[in-house]
């Protein structure tokens, strides 16, 4: 199944197909002034019943020489099926379109990131056929933004650095920068990026950081999932209450009734929650409840 952070990792390239233009730096790679980029369709598909499609596909242009096709892949853990088909997504679409392919994979670990830069070979040990050598940016080697002058200077590289820093320790850091620069950047801007680093963050914990600012910094933004990150700040605040309620009245609650608490997400239900707990006996009577002789 495609987590959440695998859509991020890649997609932030679909927003801002210029993105590659800034990392040749981060990946030591030295490439002609670039002019353009747009994105093509990631089907691999040939009339056969294997199905093959690539995350994203670009068509770069350059202003010196030509054009080229660059793979993004997104790659959270090691996976051995790569060794046959990232070779295969090179070759076929060198095939398809005559042009030069790079294959580039973003990463959020550093142990994921040293496998997927090793090369891929196709022959024997004595000599190689076909070569494929992955470019990786990951956490080590994309920058650390904490300016949040350079974060607005290039909102997508900044983006994609908190996305592949999802595990530094100074991730905090990292995300109170892209809030404060993404405060003053136009609405229409800065949805995109708000909601890739809420993907990209997944079920980590630094995923709760990024929804109390979004919640806070940026409240303005009315996207969906930005709605849905408010929702879910607010409704997680109202279980709070609650049991704060409880705990000051010197209730004891069981933990199935905490987890109750904790697991809603109704903010309508939450506040009649928090209006009985300040009249409730027991921690089952907030739920209309009345707890049985035998319990």
């Amino acid at each position: 199944m495609v987590s959440a952070p695998h859509e991020a990792m890649h997609r932030i390239f679909q927003k801002d197909p210029g993105l590659f233009s800034r990392l040749p730096d981060v990946l030591g790679l030295e490439l002609p002034p670039l002019a353009s980029a747009e994105p093509l369709t990631v089907d691999l598909t040939e009339n056969e019943p294997l199905e093959r499609r690539v995350d994203t596909l670009l068509r770069i242009e350059t202003q010196n020489d030509g054009p080229f096709l660059l793979i993004v892949e997104a790659q959270g853990k090691k996976d051995p099926g790569k060794t046959a088909s990232w070779p295969y997504y090179v070759t076929y679409l060198n095939n398809k379109y005559r042009l030069p392919v790079l294959l580039l994979v973003i990463c959020q670990d550093h142990a994921t990131a040293a496998w997927a830069a090793r090369p891929l070979t196709i022959g024997l040990p004595q000599w190689s056929t076909v070569t494929t050598r992955p470019l990786v940016a990951g956490p080590h080697n994309m920058p650390v933004i904490t300016n949040v002058a350079e974060a607005r200077k290039d909102l997508g590289l900044a983006t994609l650095s908190a996305i592949t820093h999802a595990d530094n320790p100074d991730v905090d850091a990292i995300l109170k920068t892209m809030s404060v620069a993404l405060r003053d950047t136009p609405e229409s801007i800065a949805e995109p990026f708000v909601e890739l680093i809420a993907q990209g963050l997944g079920n980590r914990p630094a995923a709760q950081q990024w929804r109390n600012l979004v919640a806070v910094d940026l409240s303005f933004y009315t996207s969906p999932l930005s709605e849905g990150i408010r929702d879910e700040a607010r409704a997680q605040r109202g279980a709070a209450d609650v049991l704060l309620v409880l705990d000051a009245r010197g209730i004891a609650i069981s933990e199935r009734t905490r987890e109750k608490i904790m697991a809603c997400t109704d903010s309508e239900l939450l506040s009649q929650w928090l209006v009985r707990a300040a009249l409730a006996a027991t921690g089952d009577e907030i739920f209309g409840e009345t707890p049985s002789a035998d319990r």
